[in-house]
């Protein structure tokens, strides 16, 4: 395979968020939002276009990462800079090739060129720490309902960069798409089958479980 990780394009969009959508269908809810997502977020703020990039395979994209800026918020209002990565996916095809930790460690490499301190995000905690993330109860970082999570998953990327940093995470409202929003996007693709998968059960209970 010629394997190449690049900055992403806007010639790049649709293809990108069809494979996006490929790769999320029916994963964690009967269809999925993660294109759409995807589609809104190239037009915030919270967008961190130099941190996105695509991964091709004998020159067809194959899988993408975006990152965003987030925040911790402390208990006295103060806001502490962090930023998140998400949606990032490998269509399911090429899934099990090292192609996800290719991009991941790829994208983690160049946020530290770009002086970014550390990195938020909710996911597994076993997808992530094989690249150094941890619980972020670790260093006192809550979701907004001031309780901790295991899929909450913080990483330094310089040591001390979460120096006195204690409170709540705040993403990017472009993560949480409205079902109205969802629907109209997702009609300019192609019909796709929704339904009920084990994975989505536990997602459920996954999303839920306590840092404790």
């Amino acid at each position: 395979m010629n394997i190449k990780i690049r900055r992403e394009t806007s010639d790049d969009y649709r293809k990108v968020e069809e494979v996006a959508r490929d790769a999320f269908w029916n994963l964690y809810c009967p269809g999925c939002n993660e294109h759409v997502i995807i589609h809104k977020l190239r037009k915030s703020t919270d967008f961190i276009r130099d941190l996105t990039f695509v991964i091709e395979v004998d020159g067809e994209i194959v899988g993408s990462i975006f990152y965003s800026t987030s925040k911790v918020i402390g208990k006295d209002g103060t806001e502490y800079p962090t930023i998140t990565f998400g949606p990032v996916c490998i269509h399911p095809r090429l899934h099990r090739k090292g192609l996800g930790r290719k991009l991941i460690t790829y994208s983690i490499e160049e946020a530290k060129k770009k002086g970014h301190k550390a990195i938020l995000i909710q996911g597994y905690p076993y997808h992530y720490e094989p690249y150094g993330f941890v619980g972020a109860k670790k260093y006192g970082i809550s979701l907004s309902d001031g309780k901790f999570y295991k899929g909450l998953l913080a990483l330094p990327l310089f040591k001390g960069a979460f120096h006195d940093v204690e409170g709540h995470v705040e993403f990017a409202e472009v993560f949480d798409p409205s079902e109205d929003e969802t629907a109209s996007y997702d009609c300019t693709f192609p019909t796709k089958e929704k339904g009920f998968q084990q994975s989505q059960k536990e997602f459920e209970i996954a999303c839920q479980q306590l840092d404790e």
